[in-house]
């Protein structure tokens, strides 16, 4: 910026935005302290590099409002997780896949997790049973993003939000929005 510049000549481009064209590094400073701003180097690899006179504090102003604003727009999505037992009853199972309803339809992501025990290790295939039954009552909002699978001595599933679910639950609070007007 402005001094800091270390080469003889650069390609300017002016208060307005047009291109002046490559002129001498001092011709470069004379034309930005005329209009009242700062000579800032753009691109330095360029043969001559390319410098544009701007307020250099307003262009920090409004690229750090431009992240801030792109940070604001981020959706977040937590990961919520169930944890089960191969030996865990139906009616208990309910209550888990009647919570991941819920947060599925919040938008979150669900991780089913099936934990072993001794030689409850031995049958992995009634966890993968359990798996596929929730994954199976919980199609119609939910898709498997990652299939059943083994990590030492857990079985888990994740499952995600379907975008058709989103799409019903919009049209759903439409509908109710246009009764309460009626």
């Amino acid at each position: 910026m402005n001094e800091g510049i270390r080469v003889a000549e650069v390609r300017l481009i002016g208060p307005d935005g047009g291109n002046v064209g490559v002129v001498s590094i001092k011709e470069a400073l004379r034309i930005a302290r005329e209009a009242d701003l700062d000579l800032v180097e753009v691109s330095p690899s360029a043969n001559p590099p390319v410098c544009r006179v701007m307020d250099f504090g307003k262009f920090i102003y409004e690229k750090a409002k431009k992240e801030r604003e792109a940070k604001r727009s981020q959706t977040k999505i937590e990961v919520k997780e169930i944890r089960l037992r191969p030996k865990t009853n139906s009616a208990h199972r309910g209550f888990k896949v009647d919570d991941a309803r819920r947060w599925l339809l919040q938008g979150h992501k669900v991780r089913v997790t099936v934990k072993f025990r001794g030689r409850e290790m031995d049958y992995p295939e009634i966890a993968l049973e359990d798996l596929k039954e929730i994954a199976l009552d919980l199609s119609d909002i939910a898709v498997v993003e990652v299939p059943p699978q083994m990590e030492g001595r857990t079985m888990l599933v994740v499952m995600a939000p379907a975008k058709a679910a989103a799409a019903k639950k919009k049209e759903k609070a439409e509908s109710a929005d246009v009764k309460n007007e009626a």
